[in-house]
């Protein structure tokens, strides 16, 4: 048990200039203005916001390939990308496992690898690892493995995804084969050949089998989302599928259409944090101007999660207890994690202490009341003995 005080607290619905938290078991058990009524750690006035829910997180594949063709081993990378989460202030991150056509790290036998490697090694990490299933609507053989998973209980999101050229994220072809190119360092008559492959595929009988999966994985609890919705007619497609989040609509088209149907809307922190898309897409920044932004996603940059909500919160777009949802009760509720993303009595203790600043800071992070990155900077002061 212990008491955390001189915090600014965002609040689901307000921010406590200054207050104290109370946890036990993991949980947090009281939240109270003014200062704890025994000792207490300290947290000199910095921002306390609930821990960061990340729902669709790239980066292992980097982790394992830093450079193309120069791999690690699965379990190095998981340990290095854990700490990197921890030290951003993610708490619970869906590990986002490409089920895809054999371009680069992105297959189905990578991803079942990693996925194992995960499982085995879940007691150990810091962060709460979940697995997000990106289902590439083209590779139909993968069916039955996604099935397995879900069989097994591994599996706890999957998204929809269609990235054939001529639509969606990869409007041109052009744009297609150049960036996967650049991007995996492969030659590019190589990867238009793939893409034209792709193209050829029957769209009616890959979309049955999506349809299929979409609907056994709604029957089982699970999310479904669709994938860089580019039109309202792709949308009303995965959302009669069972799709209930809309990840990376790369139109406002697709993403006011996502919101009449009800469904949730996440875009990247990184196109949030820079104010634009990298690939020319819409910016999560005029979605969310536009009324049709609900969560960000880490994507391929977990320190942007934090980044981008402290930027909209500080320039006025949205109130701090707005702009920490988007990192936090959003993308949890969406997931159907109920336990976690509010600073509130009953929920789990995962928490995130900020120093604020022209860049503000990460300084401690705990996850059910477990401390998970600890930078140093309490300790400048004398705290409660044992806390760390």
């Amino acid at each position: 048990m212990m008491w955390l005080e001189n915090a600014r607290m965002i609040l689901p619905d307000r921010v406590l200039e200054c207050g104290a938290l109370h946890i036990a078991d993991g949980v947090i058990t009281e939240i109270r203005e003014g200062g704890a009524p025994t000792q207490a750690l300290d947290a000199q006035g910095m921002t306390l916001f609930p821990g960061l829910v990340d729902l669709h997180g790239d980066m292992i594949e980097r982790e394992l390939e830093p450079r193309p063709g120069t791999r690690f081993d699965h379990d190095l990378a998981l340990l290095e990308l854990d700490k990197r989460l921890a030290s951003s202030g993610v708490t619970t991150a869906f590990a986002s496992m490409s089920f895809a056509d054999g371009l680069g790290l992105r297959s189905d036998s990578r991803a079942l690898e990693i996925i194992q490697t995960l499982v085995d090694r879940r007691k150990v990490l810091l962060v709460d690892h979940r697995i997000h299933a990106r289902y590439e609507v083209s590779n139909v053989d993968a069916q039955p493995q996604i099935l397995a998973l879900m069989e097994q209980g591994h599996l706890d999101l999957i998204s929809l995804m269609d990235h054939t050229p001529g639509q969606g994220q990869y409007r041109d072809m052009e744009t297609y084969v150049n960036y996967l190119a650049k991007w995996l360092g492969r030659n590019a008559d190589h990867v238009r050949e793939l893409a034209q492959e792709r193209m050829n595929t029957d769209s009616g009988h890959v979309w049955s089998v999506g349809a299929e999966l979409g609907k056994i994985a709604c029957t089982r609890g699970i999310a479904v989302a669709s994938h860089d919705d580019d039109t309202p007619e792709k949308v009303r497609l995965v959302q009669g599928m069972g799709a209930t989040i809309s990840e990376f609509p790369v139109t406002l088209e697709a993403a006011q259409e996502a919101c009449r149907l009800g469904m949730q809307v996440f875009m990247g922190a990184p196109n949030a944090l820079r104010g634009t898309s990298h690939s020319g897409n819409i910016s999560a920044l005029d979605a969310l101007e536009a009324g049709v932004l609900h969560g960000l996603a880490a994507d391929y940059s977990p320190m942007t999660m934090l980044q981008a909500a402290w930027r909209i919160a500080s320039e006025q777009r949205r109130t701090w207890s707005e702009a920490a949802a988007l990192v936090s009760t959003t993308p949890a509720k969406a997931a159907g994690l109920h336990d976690r993303g509010r600073l509130e009595v009953g929920l789990r203790a995962d928490l995130v202490l900020v120093e604020a600043g022209h860049r503000p800071r990460v300084r401690l992070t705990l996850a059910g009341g477990r401390v998970i990155f600890h930078d140093g900077t309490l300790s400048e002061v004398k705290q409660p003995a044992g806390f760390f």
